[in-house]
């Protein structure tokens, strides 16, 4: 990717592998064999986590409540760190350089991260739900939001080959630094994915 705006590849809707079989073999992988994510692997992960599913913006592929969105995907990954934008089902450049060995040293030193070909991080910007439902926006819902999305994200890494975990241990300011996200947002989630390493 060279270009500030990337657009992805079209989403797939079917897949050799059934829900009941990706949630049977979901594990929490942190090691990976080094190899890179095909385009085609990145969209169908951020798509799978906030792609459009109807013929409405707010109709999107996990729930999130009052239709509100406030969660806002990044991928960090050799080439920079890329912001997913749902409703083009593109990536737009937010910081030219790879950033994943920071994230680590954010993420209490969790070396893991910087070895993954990708990580996702999601932030939220919390007004879009509070303006709506108050503290109870922060809470409850905004947090179940994240949830939904990262669930779908593992059990879509499941279903092409390939494995992550999950990662809330980090300092916020660190990673808000790392990623030089705007002031509205605030980090909620970490997630590395890549291919499996063999054991």
């Amino acid at each position: 990717m060279t270009d500030s705006h990337h657009p992805l590849p079209d989403p797939r809707t079917d897949g050799p592998l059934s829900v009941e079989a990706a949630i049977a073999q979901r594990r929490s992988v942190r090691a990976f064999d080094g190899s890179e994510l095909t385009q085609e692997e990145i969209g169908q992960l951020l798509w799978s986590m906030q792609g459009i599913t109807g013929e409405r913006a707010s109709r999107r592929a996990a729930p999130s409540a009052g239709g509100c969105h406030p969660l806002i995907v990044y991928v960090c990954q050799d080439d920079g760190v890329w912001r997913y934008e749902p409703q083009s089902h593109a990536l737009t450049q937010h910081h030219e350089e790879d950033r994943r060995d920071a994230l680590a040293r954010a993420a209490l030193g969790q070396s893991f991260l910087a070895q993954a070909p990708a990580v996702f991080v999601v932030s939220a910007v919390f007004a879009r739900t509070t303006n709506r439902y108050g503290d109870r926006g922060k809470v409850r819902y905004v947090p179940m939001d994240v949830g939904h999305a990262a669930e779908n994200l593992l059990l879509q890494a499941v279903a092409l080959g390939l494995a992550g975990v999950p990662v809330g241990a980090f300092d916020d300011d660190g990673i808000r630094q790392v990623l030089a996200l705007p002031a509205e947002e605030e980090p909620l989630y970490l997630l590395p994915i890549g291919h499996p390493r063999e054991r």
